[in-house]
């Protein structure tokens, strides 16, 4: 099997940041697989996420626009499952980015929702052809 075996984004906070990935995860069909003082992870089949506070953290917030993680884009089921999850993002922690152009913000054939966290982690999640 190829593909991604897990993804590991660094957090400042664990306990603030857990909530909002735990809404959005769970949304798009991850299921909570393990909890720390330091972290959390969510499994989908056989590829993992992982939220952790690192002691050799630096800095104090994810910056998207700098070289690095830019977002992490995940399946969303059909539209009207996007269209759902977009209306609800705000209650969990999630601000909708390119407001104007939604859905189609990656282009007339391409149906998504872009979404940024309190810490400036962001989201695709795109919508089944």
């Amino acid at each position: 099997m190829r593909g991604f075996h897990h993804v590991e984004l660094w957090v400042q906070d664990v306990t603030r940041s857990a909530p909002g990935w735990d809404w959005l995860l769970g949304r798009i069909g991850f299921a909570p697989a393990e909890s720390w003082t330091e972290g959390r992870s969510w499994r989908n089949g056989d590829a993992y996420l992982t939220i952790c506070s690192a002691p050799a953290l630096h800095g104090t917030g994810h910056d998207r626009r700098l070289p690095g993680l830019n977002h992490l884009a995940f399946h969303g089921g059909s539209r009207s499952d996007v269209d759902r999850l977009m209306a609800a993002a705000p209650q969990h922690g999630w601000s909708a980015l390119y407001v104007d152009r939604y859905p189609h913000a990656g282009g007339p054939d391409h149906y998504a929702g872009w979404l940024e966290n309190s810490e400036g982690f962001k989201v695709e999640v795109v919508a089944e052809s």
